[in-house]
């Protein structure tokens, strides 16, 4: 019987780096640099609604505040038919709720999911090892989906309720195991937003048979199961923040699943990069620039 090598998600390659980081001398300003340019990704599927943005991870706070609205401006510039956020809003344990106020400034209908941050889930290095730990240990089949055990340690339904009336009286639509049907200029899109695993309260919704093109928003890309779907979007790993030499071979090969687009299974996953950095006292990335995905037709 052969050795069989762990999975390694975002938080335990996240941990990992942050020590190889010790040891390296890129240089301080590039990396600050890097984490304030946002590059655009542009993705094409077969049925799918032109202009759907996809972002994630803006870790909201004082320090990225300007950072944030100028990726809403890149954003709007790109004149999109509906904005999908993929979680984790705050930052820091007591974070300031009326800086999500800014995403007032979407020009155009925004949805979300909630992410591990804003539930307070496992957002230390020693509470997020045990959500690494304990996923092992859930049932993420689509007929036996169970992620509950991720739920009996640091979660903050409170705060995360809080959160999500902030969030809806700034236009943000956030779906908590809930799915919409929305038209976006002739062509109808079932999206399906599943709330955040970590925290256990991902419970996807029974959805009904369609032909619109569908998408799953969940933040935790280990959190999803193989739904029937035309697209699933994740965020949370911030496209390793730090992607060292060899990294992104491992994570082209499946090994690691920090970004980019994963194929292995029916359904296409795609892994954003995000916005923001947490558990730092500055923006900081290394070849994992912050991140807006275009979503459109094929053709």
């Amino acid at each position: 019987m052969g050795l069989k090598l762990p999975h390694l998600n975002g938080s335990t390659y996240f941990a990992i780096a942050a020590v190889l980081l010790l040891t390296a001398p890129p240089t301080l300003g590039y990396m600050a640099w890097e984490g304030q340019n946002t590059s655009v990704t542009t993705l094409s599927f077969a049925g799918a609604p032109e202009g759907i943005v996809f972002i994630a991870d803006p870790h909201l706070r004082e320090d990225n505040i300007d950072h944030i609205r100028r990726v809403i401006e890149e954003v709007n510039a790109l004149n999109p038919s509906v904005v999908l956020i993929g979680g984790d809003f705050v930052y820091g344990e007591e974070p300031d709720l009326s800086l999500q106020e800014i995403w007032r400034e979407i020009d155009a209908p925004t949805y979300a999911v909630l992410g591990n941050h804003d539930y307070k889930a496992g957002i230390d290095a020693v509470t997020g090892l045990e959500k690494v730990i304990a996923i092992q240990e859930t049932e993420r089949s689509v007929e036996h989906y169970d992620m509950s055990p991720l739920g009996e340690t640091d979660t903050d339904p409170v705060f995360a309720d809080a959160l999500t009336a902030q969030l809806e009286s700034a236009g943000v639509h956030v779906l908590r195991n809930e799915y919409v049907t929305l038209d976006l200029n002739g062509t109808p899109l079932l999206l399906v937003g599943v709330d955040d695993g970590w925290a256990g309260m991902a419970d996807p919704p029974t959805v009904p048979r369609t032909d619109a093109f569908t998408i799953y928003l969940i933040h935790e890309p280990e959190c999803r199961a193989p739904w029937e779907a035309d697209l699933i979007l994740c965020g949370h790993t911030h496209g390793g923040q730090f992607m060292l030499p060899g990294i992104q071979t491992l994570n082209d090969n499946g090994v690691l699943e920090l970004s980019g687009l994963v194929t292995k299974d029916d359904t296409p996953v795609y892994i954003s990069r995000g916005l923001g950095t947490s558990n730092l006292p500055a923006e900081l990335r290394l070849n994992a620039p912050p991140e807006i995905v275009l979503i459109g037709p094929a053709g």
